[in-house]
């Protein structure tokens, strides 16, 4: 029985492929043997299949061809911009950066803000929430009133502060 291989890419199987196929070994029995050594990370019967007819086809490259895609629209110029632009106004958001980069999706900013910049929740972290001197006085008022009813064991005083959902 055969040691089986773990972690291996697809790329580490092509050039069994190509040297089993240099020996006139059938693509059904390349998949048989990469299937005994590379057990459940085996390529499957159609990569196989495939590659076995590149290679007698003439290729000699064992790496993937680039591919033509959508351009990515980020780039360092614009992760750049962006940051500009969160560190000159704290209180940005994410339509804020739509108005400076109309050309830009919302999602694409938001990915950029998020992955490449590492900001989370901008305006929250950003922004730290301010009470004003009534709501400070208000939340204090509260707090003594539910400790002393607490204290004297008025639970019933104190219900009307929680939130019982």
């Amino acid at each position: 029985m055969f040691k089986t291989i773990e972690g291996t890419a697809d790329c580490g199987m092509r050039p069994v492929i190509s040297f089993l196929n240099g020996r006139n070994v059938l693509a059904s029995e390349i998949h048989h043997q990469i299937c005994q050594v590379y057990g459940d990370n085996a390529m499957s019967d159609g990569m196989v299949r495939k590659w076995v007819r590149m290679f007698s086809e003439g290729r000699d490259n064992l790496h993937d061809e680039a591919r033509s895609g959508r351009p990515s629209l980020v780039n360092d110029d614009l992760v750049r911009k962006v940051n500009e632009i969160a560190r000159d106004n704290r209180h940005f958001t994410i339509s804020d950066l739509s108005l400076h980069f109309p050309q830009i999706s919302r999602t694409v900013l938001y990915d950029t803000v998020n992955s490449h910049l590492g900001y989370r929740k901008v305006c929250a972290r950003c922004v730290p929430k301010m009470l004003t001197e009534e709501h400070q006085k208000t939340a204090c008022c509260m707090c003594f009133d539910i400790s002393d009813a607490l204290s004297q064991g008025r639970r019933r005083h104190v219900e009307p502060y929680c939130d019982r959902r």
